[in-house]
This record gives C-alpha cells, sequence and structure tokens, in this order.
C-alpha cells in the first residue's frame, strides 16, 4: 500500500477515513495516512464510542463518501484495464517477433553458406577449364588433324563442360541472390522487432503509471470501507474493532512475509503444483490459435495458493496485463526479470518499486484474465526475452512440478 492521497481528487475524502495512528499492514508494509478536516479520522471513531449519536452521523458521511469514491475507483481500474490489455499485446507481438526474426536470421545464414559453397565450385570449375586450356581449347580443335569422329568428341566434350560450369555458376548465382534477399527480410524483421519492442516499453510505462492510479484508488476505498465496517461493528454491539484485530485481520491474508523453498544461489520455487502447460509455441485453450505461450503453468493447488518471489529484486509492475489478467513483474538485476500471471482479484501483494527477497509472499494464485482454472503461469526472461523456466530455474537450483 502507499501513503496518502492526491489533492483535488474525487476520493481525496475517502481517504481521509484513515487518520494518523491507524495501521495498515501488508506483508510488513506499514504506511500511515495524513488526517483531512472533511472526513472523521480514527481517533475520531474511538471517541464515537461514548457518543451513538456522533458516531451514525460519522457512519453516514463516510458511506457517502464511498458511493463517490466507488465511481472513482471504477473509472481507474477500466483505465488500468485497458492501458494494461495494451501494454500485454504489444510485449506478445515483440515476444513472437523475436522467434521470427531469429528464424530468418537462421535461414538467411544456411542460405548464404550454400551460396559460398556453390562459388567455390563454380570457381574451382572455371580454374580447371583453364588449365586444360581455356580458350586455346577451341583454337585446338579447330587445328587438330586427327580423324573427323575424334574431331567431334572433342567439340562435345568441350560443350557439356561449358554447359556444367554455366550451370554452376547459374546456381551460385542464385543462391547468392536468395541469401541477399533473406538478409533484407532479416533487416526488415530486425527493424520491426526493435519497433516493438520500443513500442511495448512505451505502453508498459502508461500501463504502469494507469496501474498504480488504480491500486491507488483502490487501497483508498478500501481503507474508508474498513472504518466504515468498524464503526458498523460498534453501532450493532457485535465487537469493538481495534487496532490489533485490524492488524492480525491484514496479516492473516498475507501471511507474515518471506517464505517456501529457497536454493543456495537465492532462488525459491514460484508456487507449488504440478506443470499443466509448457512453454513454448502451441494452440491457446481458449481461442485455438497457434501462438507463444511465454511461460510455464503451474496447477493444482487452487485459487489463493501463496505465490512467492523466485529471487531477490525490485517490482516493476504490478496489475492487469490483458489476457494475463492480474500480473506481477520482478526486475532481479543483470538482465533477469520474472512475471507472475492470473492472480486472483485483490490478490497482489506488492506495489511497483517495492524490494522483495527470494521466497517473500508476493500474491495469490487466480484465474483471472484468459485462463482455464486457478494456476499460475510464472515467466523468466533474460535480457527482455522469454526462456523456458523449467531448465532456467533447475541451473539455479529449483525443480518447478
Amino acid at each position: 500500500m502507499r501513503t496518502g492521497a492526491r489533492s483535488r481528487r474525487p476520493i481525496a475524502a475517502v481517504v481521509a477515513a484513515i487518520a494518523s495512528g491507524v495501521l495498515i499492514a501488508t506483508l510488513g508494509t506499514t504506511p500511515s495516512f495524513a488526517a483531512p478536516t472533511d472526513f472523521p479520522s480514527w481517533s475520531d471513531v474511538q471517541k464515537a464510542k461514548k457518543n451513538e449519536k456522533a458516531a451514525k452521523a460519522q457512519l453516514k458521511s463516510i458511506r457517502a463518501s464511498i458511493t463517490s469514491a466507488q465511481a472513482e475507483v471504477d473509472r481507474t481500474q477500466k483505465i488500468a484495464e485497458q492501458r494494461g490489455t495494451e501494454y500485454a499485446e504489444a510485449q506478445q507481438k515483440y515476444d513472437e517477433q523475436v522467434i521470427v526474426t531469429g528464424n530468418i536470421v537462421e535461414q538467411q545464414k544456411a542460405a548464404q553458406k550454400q551460396a559460398d559453397k556453390a562459388k567455390r565450385e563454380s570457381a574451382q570449375l572455371i580454374a580447371g577449364l583453364a588449365k586444360q586450356g581455356g580458350t586455346d581449347l577451341t583454337s585446338g580443335l579447330f587445328g587438330d588433324s586427327g580423324a573427323a569422329d575424334g574431331y567431334l568428341y572433342r567439340i562435345g566434350a568441350m560443350q557439356k563442360v561449358t554447359e556444367r560450369s554455366d550451370a554452376v555458376y547459374a546456381q551460385a548465382a542464385q543462391l547468392q541472390n536468395t541469401a541477399q534477399s533473406l538478409a533484407e527480410q532479416a533487416q526488415v524483421a530486425q527493424d520491426k522487432l526493435d519497433e516493438l519492442k520500443k513500442d511495448a516499453e512505451k505502453k508498459m510505462l502508461v500501463a504502469q503509471q494507469a496501474s498504480e492510479e488504480a491500486a491507488t484508488r483502490y487501497e483508498e476505498l478500501q481503507a474508508a470501507k474498513a472504518k466504515a465496517e468498524a464503526l458498523v461493528a460498534y453501532l450493532t454491539d457485535k465487537r469493538e474493532v481495534t487496532e490489533a484485530d485490524y492488524l492480525k485481520g491484514i496479516r492473516e491474508k498475507w501471511g507474515s512475509g518471506a517464505g517456501g523453498e529457497v536454493s543456495s544461489q537465492g532462488w525459491a520455487r514460484p508456487a507449488s503444483g504440478y506443470i499443466s502447460s509448457n512453454y513454448g509455441m502451441r494452440s491457446n485453450p481458449v481461442t485455438g490459435v497457434w501462438m507463444l505461450h511465454t511461460g510455464v503453468d503451474l496447477a493444482g493447488q487452487g485459487c489463493g495458493a501463496p505465490i512467492y518471489a523466485a529471487h531477490a529484486g525490485t517490482v516493476t509492475y504490478a496489475g492487469w496485463f490483458g489476457t494475463w489478467g492480474y500480473y506481477v513483474k520482478i526486475d532481479h538485476g543483470d538482465g533477469y526479470d520474472t512475471g507472475y500471471a492470473h492472480i486472483q482479484p485483490g490478490g497482489i501483494g506488492v506495489h511497483v518499486g517495492q524490494e522483495v527477497g527470494p521466497g517473500q509472499l508476493i500474491a495469490k494464485v487466480g484465474t483471472t484474465g484468459m485462463s482455464t482454472g486457478c494456476h499460475l503461469h510464472f515467466i523468466t526472461r533474460i535480457n527482455g526475452n522469454t526462456t523456458d523456466p523449467v531448465p532456467f530455474m533447475r541451473q539455479r537450483g529449483i525443480t518447478l512440478g
């Protein structure tokens, strides 16, 4: 969670619901909220215990603010989902273009190798023909005083050698043209790849900002609702909501922090369960479209199961990510980053810029986005490009599945 609310926003009144002295803990984070003048503070809730009439008035004010805040939350969430979807689509195009570009480059290398071989054969044949007499061969034929049948034989032999030389040369030229064409295609593909990368990076920043805005609004609304629930509990005599109760509830929901198995290299299993789908090209189970499956699916633990950070790093994205649903991305430095997709609604427990440790609880398994059931879609990247998470993690002491 984050500190405070932005001014001149409809939801500013909601942020005021949590005043100084109220602690909200999520995975060890303890931010505070400034107490405004137009919204009851937590200390006001305590004072209201001595005055039920005052408490009811506060509750009415809170509920009115929540109604206004909900509209702002819906608006920012819609924008965040739209931007996240745009980012996801751009990233998918880039990931697939990486493979397309790589294939063309490999084809070009193979074609160039064939062309070079054909050119060498052509040169050798021409050199051999020259050693046999070259142009002197023609004059030799006309000056030959031998029998007519021998003369005709030598003419036929020269024609065959010449035809063979022309054919080899023509093949070499054709192969070189093919190699050159593929080289030009490879350059076009590389230019497209660079363009898609820039587009994905640009949309990532926009989506990140929108996601942070939506998360802030959502957290502010939840804070206001928490205060309203506390007042309702008091007014109905169910129980008194204390600061300790509040902290306990948050910690029961998110856990106490780091956990899971951590290897000697500092890497941890992101989630339990079996592998339901591996990395690579496949037919999408929902759309039937043949496309890249950018990670590995870990299933079997059900929605709500814990998701842990695979390695120490910094959270660079936390929010809606198109067909991947709610998603968290962590930068581990040295060109490595990991992604965690299909998180359950409200299941993200970290925020952008937060430092996390290996095995730290960061989210809960869900089935948001384009998903056929509760599972974690786990992604590993090296220098921005996806790689198979199974061998990647095995090399770092962790077995998936």
